[in-house]
């Protein structure tokens, strides 16, 4: 640590939004950037604990204290390289994680965590564009063949570590591109799809064959599949969306929310849609069911696409600003209220709303009706919910529910697999990530859920090295 008092005298500086009224024309990254001199300074303010909860906190085990100090000498090669020892791909968690290192930092006790997520970020785009990243493919090759079934973090991150031990690693790909929800499931404001592209040029530098426009189970079986590699590693995430049915789900205008932020994608790539009906919130009302994440991409999109109000309801209520002492520091997860910069742009947001019903005129959605709710701890201590009969209507010519995911689609591959699936739906794997299925591993959402792109990228590493150990019992 070369600055001992920065985090006393520096104050955190972070690089911020573009102004609201310019960046709601388009669908450019929203996030600006620090020049490297201030994202130096920054680096400054980390302490080097002598207990790094911002390494126990991150899930892929990032050394930030040594990274951090390397950004501040300026030694950018070596900060990426360590980065790259833990993490794939530093470039997208900088972007799309929500930091649980910054939440358990030390200095997140006064609220003035190490900028990590940026600092992150900041040193891959430098590494970038200096040439410092460059294709490391293996120079042996094992004649193990392995097919990775899905493109997104976790399959990104499997392959890249598969192929680096020589096997010859296939991915195949359901949609157009690869990338999975990365590529569909993000939008542009968050995350620029040049910054996949290039990590997928890399991977192909490096060996990995890519099959994209092909769905396992459908355009070539599971039995094929299961015949040309000696591994096969599922990690198809988890697409199954979480529905409710209150009367009136049927009207048209109601939408699953990936169906429309993967559209919207599509028409930015310039790619064919997979859903041929044009979902487009111009000059309407539009109602977003869900307070997470995916919620706030689709009040960003919307904005715009051109909407003239945009209403977000949740079921749980409003958690407190700031600080929450029922998840203290250093908990990575604090339950505290999150604004993001689509919240900034323009939405009415509430909770402990309950939908009840969607009216409509001409078979098409027109308002919600909503019941507020309270919620009470039972004689179990399980907190249940409990109607209390104030009932309104909320005008909605548009319904977007993003209420999660519940597990992967059984239809198709899985199912002809004939894997096993544990209480939840997931894929059911052991300590190895083995599958009940001889030779088939499983990896990311698959097996764990919807979760973040930090974990789905540490489970594809995990995955790796086993697939790895299970090949070398045969050489």
């Amino acid at each position: 640590m070369g600055n001992p008092k920065a985090f006393i005298t520096i104050p955190r500086k972070e690089a911020g939004y573009r102004p609201v009224l310019e960046r709601v024309t388009d669908f450019g990254e929203v996030e600006q950037t620090l020049n490297q001199e201030d994202r130096k300074v920054q680096a400054s303010r980390c302490m080097d604990c002598g207990i790094p909860f911002c390494h126990w906190a991150c899930p892929l085990g990032n050394r930030m204290p040594e990274w951090q100090d390397m950004i501040y000498k300026g030694k950018w090669k070596e900060g990426v390289e360590i980065l790259h020892e833990t993490n794939n791909f530093p470039d997208f968690t900088g972007r799309v994680c929500p930091a649980p290192c910054e939440k358990s930092c030390v200095l997140a006790l006064h609220e003035a965590p190490v900028t990590i997520r940026e600092n992150e970020a900041s040193v891959t785009e430098v590494a970038f564009l200096e040439g410092m990243i460059k294709p490391r493919p293996p120079k042996h090759r094992t004649g193990k063949k392995v097919a990775v079934v899905g493109s997104g973090p976790a399959g990104l991150a499997a392959a890249q570590q598969l192929n680096r031990k020589g096997h010859t690693v296939t991915i195949f790909e359901k949609d157009h591109s690869l990338g999975g929800l990365l590529r569909y499931g993000i939008p542009n404001f968050k995350l620029n799809k040049n910054v996949i592209d290039r990590r997928l040029k890399q991977l192909e530098d490096e060996g990995i064959i890519f099959k994209p426009n092909t769905e396992i189970g459908k355009d070539v079986s599971g039995a094929e599949i299961m015949k040309k590699f000696d591994a096969v590693c599922l990690a198809v995430g988890a697409g199954k969306p979480r529905d409710i049915t209150p009367p009136g789900r049927d009207l048209k205008g109601i939408y699953f929310a990936m169906d429309f932020l993967a559209q919207q994608n599509q028409l930015i790539m310039d790619e064919p849609v997979t859903n041929p009906e044009r979902i487009n919130t111009k000059d309407k009302h539009v109602l977003v069911i869900g307070g997470g994440d995916t919620g706030s991409d689709c009040v960003g999109t919307s904005v715009r696409q051109g909407s003239v109000k945009v209403t977000q309801i949740e079921i749980m209520p409003k958690p407190p600003i700031g600080k929450n002492p029922d998840t203290p520091w250093p908990s990575s997860y604090p339950n505290i209220l999150k604004t993001s910069s689509s919240h900034e742009e323009g939405c009415e947001r509430r909770w402990v709303l309950n939908t009840i019903e969607f009216k409509g005129e001409n078979g098409e959605v027109k308002e919600a009706l909503v019941e507020e709710i309270k919620w009470e701890s039972d004689e179990n201590r399980r907190m249940t919910m409990v109607p209390t009969g104030k009932i309104e209507a909320i005008k909605a010519d548009v319904v977007f529910l993003a209420l999660g995911f519940v597990h992967p689609v059984h239809e198709g591959l899985l199912n002809e697999l004939g894997v096993d699936f544990d209480a939840r739906g997931n894929v059911s794997v052991n300590k190895q990530h083995q599958s009940s299925v001889a030779k088939v591993f499983a990896t990311g959402d698959a097996v764990m859920g919807a979760s973040l792109v930090v974990k789905a990228i540490a489970s594809g590493r995990k995955v790796a090295e086993d697939v790895n150990k299970s090949l070398n019992l045969d050489l």
